[in-house]
């Protein structure tokens, strides 16, 4: 059985509250858990004490027995000092797509002869 450590949706609809859980990795989102570790609450302040409730040592003791955290639960981790979380770098991402690229392109072009027109037209 693998185990995960993850977040489960509670509250009402457009005002998410989330349990820290660990649950079977095959059980839904929202179902079957085996132990409540917390909760984070996004809709507070960041620096609002009451926004992320978290049992680091029930956590420890979880990930000691083969439980692996959730993207969300590695950062809350990483910043409570537990876990280490590997940035991620991916550079592609910010590149302009295809279409954009020919716009950015065209623009240049346009550029190019409209101060190449100046120039003739200065020098004559």
């Amino acid at each position: 059985m693998s185990l995960k450590i993850r977040m489960a949706r509670a509250g009402t609809k457009k005002r998410p509250v989330y349990h820290i859980v660990v649950a079977d990795s095959r059980a839904p989102r929202d179902g079957r858990y085996i132990e409540r570790l917390g909760y984070f609450n996004p809709l507070l302040a960041k620096d609002h004490k009451d926004r992320l409730k978290f049992d680091l040592e029930k956590a420890k003791a979880w990930m000691a027995k083969g439980a692996l955290p959730s993207d969300r639960v590695t950062r809350f981790l990483d910043e409570a000092g537990v876990a280490k979380r590997e940035t991620r770098s991916n550079p592609e991402k910010a590149k302009p797509g295809k279409k954009a690229q020919e716009r950015i392109a065209e623009r240049a072009q346009k550029a190019a002869d409209a101060a190449e027109a100046a120039a003739t037209a200065s020098a004559e």
